[in-house]
């Protein structure tokens, strides 16, 4: 079984990671998205809910050939990786900023442990420019971002930033 995790902090999940997501989804039996508890991010949702987030969405792709796992981790991504049996660790580029970033972690994560690959898939065009930290500020200043989320996550951030209408 090949296995593969797509970490993120998903705060909240939008359709680039979903577009990442259902591309991995091609390349692997077991998809595990790991929900990465950052606190120096300081997520604007819990843990639990972002992981219902994800695996509501998850569940709405409809037929994939392929099975999803929400998988919450705090621990390094190497070991995490190793946790879940994953074999490549799936991370998503937008820009070249992006990948000077990844280009290091994957130097990092090789040097802690050569057998798990790294593959990086490009975002699709309709999705580069979306960002979870962009999503929040539109939200937060009652901008329209259901193009880029969701309607459930759309709905949740409403009802977060803006309670009660």
């Amino acid at each position: 079984m090949r296995i593969g995790l797509y970490p993120g902090t998903f705060d909240p999940i939008h359709m680039g990671h979903l577009d990442i997501i259902k591309r991995a989804a091609k390349l692997v039996d077991r998809l595990v998205i790991g929900v990465a508890i950052n606190r120096d991010k300081g997520p604007m949702f819990t843990l639990e809910e972002r992981v219902a987030m994800v695996e509501a969405e998850c569940a709405s792709l409809g037929a994939v050939d392929c099975e999803f796992v929400v998988h919450p981790f705090e621990n390094l991504l190497i070991d995490c990786a190793r946790d879940v049996g994953a074999a490549v660790i799936v991370r998503g580029l937008r820009a070249v900023a992006d990948f000077e970033y990844e280009f290091q972690m994957v130097g990092m994560n090789r040097a802690l442990d050569d057998r798990v690959e790294t593959v990086f898939l490009m975002a699709d065009a309709r999705s580069q420019a979306i960002a979870s930290k962009l999503v929040k500020e539109i939200a937060r200043l009652r901008g329209d971002v259901s193009k880029f989320v969701p309607a459930r996550v759309n709905d949740a951030l409403c009802e977060k930033l803006h309670p009660g209408g």
